[in-house]
């Protein structure tokens, strides 16, 4: 599709209207404290993984079934194959106000990914997921409010587009979504921030409200933790200060909406849990190069009538997808 006028079409409202359920890519580092004032915190721990400012990346999926697909109860269920998915990864995050009382910034993300189906011809579903890209894109914003030298907290926001779209005039108001997390915490020491609060988010396919954890900790030179869960947790070993190895899992998705020939108003339910080893490397100056590898686990693939739909009466069917590997390499342009 024509990510051109993607961007176009979500940079124009970032000046007026920003949220974002991104949650790790706040940073802008250690700020001083005036003479005569009041401390405040810091945003980060030692030896954290650097911050993105920007960032462009490409994933692949290998091979998998498709399972179950079917929209009338008379047919018989369908399979589809899908040889791999391509998708290309982007985000931007800009500093509007960094002082040592506010961190707060904006940006814009971008998901889209390509499905190379073996058999698009089974029926219009296959058809339009081998010929259309699945996309999230939007706005979101990040708010670092420390209260004091103990206290801060953390608001969280995106307002997203998804769709199985070709193109801009696809898009639908039916196909945005919202996602906010706030969170409330201490920072103990220079090696520990913790904090808990509550999130509403899309990552497993539907809007959940669920508890929040945020925990970043360094327990010593080379080993460290970085969660917020439940969308990520990763345990850090630190080579050097530009060498770093994680491992975890984060849980992605959201809910699509297309417009499939035949059929109307379809709203795809993807929520996918990536348990996966990353390897982060300074190349020179602030540019990082980002690898990871690991397993797309399925988490949920449901295709509806209805937006947010719970009930099995609103689903057309509900995949058990294949779990394939997946890798993905980006480029970054990370805080100082």
């Amino acid at each position: 599709m024509n990510i051109i006028r993607i961007l176009v079409f979500f940079l124009c409202p970032i000046l007026i209207y920003a949220q974002t359920d991104t949650t790790d890519t706040f940073d802008y580092n250690n700020f001083g404290d005036a003479d005569g004032v009041k401390r405040y915190c810091t945003v980060k721990v030692l030896n954290q993984t650097p911050q993105r400012i920007f960032h462009i990346g490409f994933e692949n999926y290998g091979h998998f079934p498709m399972p179950g697909v079917r929209f009338n109860a008379a047919d018989l269920p369908s399979t589809i194959h899908v040889d791999q998915v391509n998708a290309i990864r982007a985000q931007v995050n800009i500093p509007v106000l960094s002082t040592n009382k506010i961190i707060w910034q904006m940006g814009f993300n971008y998901w889209g990914s390509n499905f190379k189906v073996a058999n698009p011809n089974i029926n219009s579903f296959a058809n339009s997921l081998n010929n259309n890209t699945l996309v999230t894109a939007g706005i979101n914003t990040t708010v670092f409010k420390p209260l004091n030298e103990k206290n801060f907290m953390i608001f969280q926001a995106s307002y997203d587009v998804n769709g199985l779209f070709n193109g801009t005039k696809d898009i639908s108001s039916q196909a945005f979504t919202t996602s906010l997390t706030l969170i409330y915490g201490w920072k103990t020491s220079e090696k520990n921030m913790i904090g808990t609060g509550l999130a509403r988010t899309y990552r497993a396919g539907q809007p959940i409200f669920a508890p929040a954890l945020f925990w970043n900790k360094t327990f010593n030179e080379k080993w460290g933790m970085e969660l917020l869960l439940p969308a990520r947790a990763h345990v850090r070993y630190n080579i050097s200060v530009s060498n770093i190895l994680q491992a975890g899992f984060e849980v992605e998705g959201n809910q699509y909406w297309a417009n499939v020939p035949g059929i109307e108003n379809v709203y795809l339910q993807r929520g996918e849990i990536k348990p996966r080893i990353s390897w982060d490397k300074k190349l020179f100056g602030f540019l990082w190069l980002n690898l990871q590898a690991g397993l797309r686990y399925n988490f949920r693939f449901d295709v509806a009538n209805a937006y947010n739909a719970k009930e099995e009466s609103q689903k057309y069917f509900t995949s058990n997808l294949g779990n394939p590997l997946f890798f993905n390499v980006s480029l970054n342009f990370v805080s100082p």
